[in-house]
């Protein structure tokens, strides 16, 4: 998965399309990923113990990576790709600039 935690993405596809935000969490065995502020859901819960306390509870829930595109810093929402340094090191690169991400 080209999405990491911390990363900076806009919302291609959805209700949410347009909207950007933080990679909360990364989810790669099921292919989605948690974006701060987008794609939030509405928990009941009721209080478990003395100290917690019940009620509607704001949840982030996961997105499929493929609606997410990670934003350069230069030329706004792209695609990601792969260069090598000379130390061996696997590097992200935008795909229309060029630029490391």
């Amino acid at each position: 998965m080209k999405v990491r935690k911390g990363d900076r993405v806009q919302v291609l596809s959805g209700k949410h399309r347009g909207r950007t935000g933080e990679v909360i969490r990364s989810l790669p065995s099921e292919r989605k990923v948690i974006v701060a502020g987008v794609n939030i859901a509405k928990r009941h819960t009721r209080p478990a113990r003395a100290t917690t306390q019940g009620g509607i509870i704001d949840k982030d829930m996961p997105m499929p990576v493929s609606s997410v595109a990670l934003i350069c810093s230069t030329c706004g929402p792209t695609r990601v790709g792969y260069r090598f340094t000379e130390e061996g090191l696997k590097q992200r690169v935008c795909r229309k600039c060029g630029g490391d991400l």
